[in-house]
């Protein structure tokens, strides 16, 4: 199902905004998150940041306020083509590393030159995957939150280290293109949101 991320700091004006083009909505708290049900049918649930259960009042307010970043937390990106890894205390991004790899793109040739160009193309996205689950082992907190993103096999690939088992991945999954600074402070920003799916009537 498709979700909106939700800043905090905008969320009671977003739920004014929803009420008023579905009427007076009713509230609940729900399987850990927050619920509100309008007049016309429409209806969303909201989620913390960071797979944290919500048991508060069901309002909206109560609800933003109950978003706290948690004291040690990690981000981890990782495409063929570069990573970025980040350790953070709770808003602080304590530490952090970018770094690019050539990895070759795919060729149209055929036959054994083929065959060769896959094997080293696979060899240098093995030899990036290293150096960024090198680089993670060193950066992220042993414990805690992970926030991943980026290519799937690629975040798979690193995390496979058995240096960051200790790591717990939270959702949702960030679709990035290739890693870079303004991309690992707009994820950072992202993981701190509130996770809403909306249902319209």
């Amino acid at each position: 199902m498709p979700h909106v991320l939700v800043p905090t700091a905008r969320w009671e004006r977003w739920v004014d905004n929803f009420v008023a083009r579905h009427g007076a909505a009713r509230f609940a708290v729900d399987d850990g998150g927050l619920r509100g049900e309008a007049e016309d049918g429409s209806h969303f649930s909201a989620r913390l940041p960071f797979a944290t259960a919500y048991d508060g009042p069901a309002e909206a307010a109560a609800f933003a306020s109950a978003a706290m970043a948690p004291g040690k937390w990690g981000v981890l990106l990782v495409r063929k083509g570069g990573f970025a890894v980040a350790r953070l205390r709770g808003t602080e991004m304590v530490e952090h590393k970018i770094g690019q790899r050539h990895v070759q793109g795919r060729t149209k040739a055929g036959g054994q030159s083929q065959q060769r160009f896959a094997r080293r193309r696979d060899n240098q996205a093995r030899q990036a995957y290293d150096a960024a689950a090198d680089h993670a082992a060193r950066i992220l907190p042993s414990s805690g939150p992970l926030v991943t993103g980026g290519d799937h096999p690629a975040v798979e690939a690193v995390l496979a280290d058995p240096r960051l088992s200790g790591l717990t991945v939270v959702g949702p999954w960030h679709a990035v293109p290739d890693p870079r600074r303004a991309v690992l402070d707009a994820v950072v920003g992202d993981a701190q949101a509130l996770v809403v799916e909306v249902i319209n009537a």
